[in-house]
């Protein structure tokens, strides 16, 4: 119920924001891949947002899991870790179901069951976004700090808005007991 919640409000703000476009003469990006024939960088920046939404789109798509993509011309790499082995097969489902998509090699991992380390995901979990700095990032549906654990070794994924940022995200973590090592790949926004 919660997840499809999240989905009519991602689609509405999506809908919102193409209205305010087309209100105020922006130009709406076409929706087609045959939009863009003849011209492969604009087709893969086309396929990238597309392949972006449909991941976001997702419905058990979480904080606990990471999903990535490379675009290859017209075929698509997934790559990341999920908690759930359904999550791995909807993304490749979603991700083969775009047009102009012809293969995806889904290198998606899929995390083992573990009791421990869902005790741990949800400690660091608390930690990260109890901390004043860091409750803004837990305010979007799919949240941009992602928690990533396996076997107790905790790995930040996604996007931070300045280094101070991340480096509180890290240290947060690694106050958690039974967390053996954190690994930050938080990646800082680029502005501009």
């Amino acid at each position: 119920m919660i997840a499809r919640a999240k989905q009519v409000l991602v689609m509405s703000l999506l809908a919102a924001l193409t209205a305010t476009a087309a209100g105020t003469g922006a130009q709406v990006a076409p929706a087609t891949a045959k939009s863009y024939r003849g011209d492969s960088s604009k087709y893969e920046s086309w396929l990238a947002k597309r392949v972006r939404h449909e991941l976001l789109m997702l419905p058990y798509y979480s904080v606990f899991d990471n999903l990535e993509y490379r675009i290859e011309g017209d075929r698509v790499v997934l790559i990341g870790q999920v908690v759930r082995p359904s999550l791995k097969s909807d993304a490749e489902a979603v991700v083969k179901k775009i047009e102009g998509v012809r293969s995806v090699d889904n290198r998606i991992e899929v995390l083992p069951v573990s009791s421990f380390d869902d005790r741990i995901r949800l400690a660091v979990y608390r930690h990260i976004y109890s901390d004043t700095v860091l409750q803004r990032y837990a305010l979007p549906p799919v949240p941009s700090i992602h928690i990533i654990v396996n076997g107790g070794h905790v790995t930040l994924e996604g996007v931070a808005a300045n280094e101070a940022d991340r480096n509180i995200a890290n240290i947060r973590a690694n106050e958690v007991p039974g967390v053996f090592s954190v690994t930050n790949h938080l990646r800082v926004e680029k502005k501009g």
